[in-house]
């Protein structure tokens, strides 16, 4: 694949090992996923007993909502690697470490050592938390936001069988993202695949409003498992209120969220540990001045475009001000109804 730009052709850089691709990715880190994140390249810093006898190629923190946060394992790997004699194994060890709490507090005392240590990425840290203590925000965050990030020269073709296959974990957990390098001259380009804005977002590049097309049952329980009761709570109470105000709306469990349909799509639900993160089809404008005791978040333009129209989210930790939940459902549906 060649592209071309300003006059230049820019051919796909084809690196001679995995290595040279990491080295690239870690380089390159904020002109792919932007200014707001911070990526650490855990090579020689950490024993690999702290993952469970395997280092991954980074730890990437994402602040580009600051309201929610979100740690990923990070895994690099050049398409021209089996699949699963190579991939399959190193990420499935992930899976063990997240699910086992001893192993993450020891990852959670290395990564703030290293923080500590290195003068640049306390600043960058600083600059995000503010006030916030860092290692209070090291173990949250490693509890409660769990990612992996899978990041390849192109696709694998096992991928989509492994994640419809082993729903729980490659497919609730694993985010994969295709770069490709391109050079002419001294210039260079890249492609991504998914944009890196709406990767908690959605799971592929698809027209949301369509039902998944990937032949996978997803239901509410997939949602829930492993939250807390409050969240669980929380959830129930949402589909009351919902189908008290309609019996036919429609709650739709897919991979990375459960939309709520009137006539369309109204809300995303995002199913957190310890909240839901509701992405609501209305202008924020709007939301802000209905919701005055949850977080409310902007969301940048590419995901609005992605979800087809203005929205924000609203962070639902508890139920102690459900009331306004219930007004700003009962806001939206009239709103939708009269376009």
């Amino acid at each position: 694949m060649t592209i071309i730009g300003n006059g230049k052709h820019f051919q796909k850089v084809r690196f001679s090992s995995e290595a040279e691709f990491e080295d690239d990715i870690v380089e390159s880190s904020n002109i792919l996923f932007g200014e707001n994140i911070v990526f650490i390249n855990p090579k020689k810093k950490i024993e690999s007993k702290s993952l469970g006898g395997v280092i991954p190629d980074g730890f990437f923190f994402d602040f580009h909502d600051p309201t929610d946060p979100q740690f990923y394992i990070v895994e690099v790997e050049l398409i021209s690697h089996s699949f699963f004699n190579h991939v399959f194994p190193q990420i499935t060890k992930f899976f063990a470490f997240y699910k086992n709490t001893n192993v993450q507090k020891s990852l959670v005392d290395e990564l703030f050592l290293i923080i500590e240590e290195d003068q640049d990425l306390k600043l960058l840290f600083k600059k995000f938390l503010g006030r916030t203590e860092v290692y209070k925000f090291l173990t949250d965050i490693v509890e409660s936001s769990q990612n992996i990030l899978l990041i390849a020269n192109g696709v694998f073709k096992e991928f989509q069988e492994i994640t419809d296959t082993y729903t729980d974990t490659w497919g609730k957990l694993v985010k994969y993202i295709e770069i490709c390098k391109y050079i002419s001259g001294d210039d260079s380009v890249y492609t991504i695949i998914p944009d890196f804005d709406t990767i908690q977002y959605v799971e592929t590049i698809v027209n949301i409003e369509e039902p998944s097309s990937d032949g996978v049952a997803y239901s509410e329980e997939f949602h829930l498992e492993g939250v807390s009761e409050v969240t669980r709570k929380i959830y129930e109470k949402i589909k009351e209120m919902a189908i008290q105000k309609d019996p036919n709306i429609y709650f739709n469990p897919q991979k990375y969220y459960i939309s709520i349909k009137d006539s369309k799509n109204i809300v995303y639900l995002k199913i957190r540990k310890k909240k839901i993160r509701a992405i609501i089809m209305l202008p924020e404008e709007v939301l802000r001045n209905l919701v005055h005791n949850y977080s409310v978040s902007s969301l940048s333009q590419g995901v609005q475009d992605f979800y087809n129209g203005p929205c924000a989210a609203v962070d639902i930790t508890d139920l102690s001000h459900f009331d306004e939940i219930k007004t700003v459902f009962d806001y939206l549906i009239e709103y939708h109804r009269k376009e």
